[in-house]
């Protein structure tokens, strides 16, 4: 499976490219897969749903199925927070799995950077960004400089690197 990961800190526009480049790359034929890592504690379940008791009444993982899809919740309770491939290795197969989220992790990433959120760079400290995408002009860059609003040219960046052009 090639994996491409989309770092930058939070208000960068990450999740949002995420959302345009899925239906730009799955156009070209690929099945694609996300993983989004949380910083702070998420729920995907409501209060008062059967798969909600199940789980706060202490179940380890519950799996929700219905005709049209399933959900595995998996609770960590003092356990360790898993590692991406730990948590890659959980997934099916698909030909191209796209990252939000762990930047420090050492895979190939696309740095999505906005001046105005007021952050530095990531890219001059990690070797493994390999692009970054950003709403103005950058001086100064070690790796390929692309538009933020051209998901067409992300897209053809994504699929040249990963060799699934």
């Amino acid at each position: 499976m090639r994996i491409i990961g989309l770092a930058g800190w939070s208000g960068s526009g990450k999740t949002s490219l995420v959302v345009r480049l899925l239906p730009a790359l799955i156009a070209r034929g690929l099945r694609v897969s996300t993983i989004k890592h949380a910083h702070h504690e998420f729920d995907v379940d409501t209060p008062g749903k059967d798969s909600y008791e199940h789980r706060a009444a202490g179940a380890h993982e519950v799996l929700v199925a219905s005709a049209r899809r399933f959900a595995l919740m998996h609770e960590l309770r003092d356990a360790p927070e898993p590692t991406l491939e730990e948590l890659v290795a959980r997934l099916a197969p698909v030909d191209l799995l796209i990252v939000e989220g762990f930047k420090r992790h050492a895979h190939d990433k696309i740095e999505v950077h906005r001046p105005s959120v007021g952050k530095k760079l990531l890219a001059p400290e990690d070797p493994h960004i390999v692009a970054v995408a950003s709403d103005v002009a950058l001086a100064g860059l070690r790796v390929p400089r692309l538009d933020l609003d051209d998901t067409a040219a992300i897209a053809d960046f994504v699929a040249t690197h990963t060799g699934l052009a």
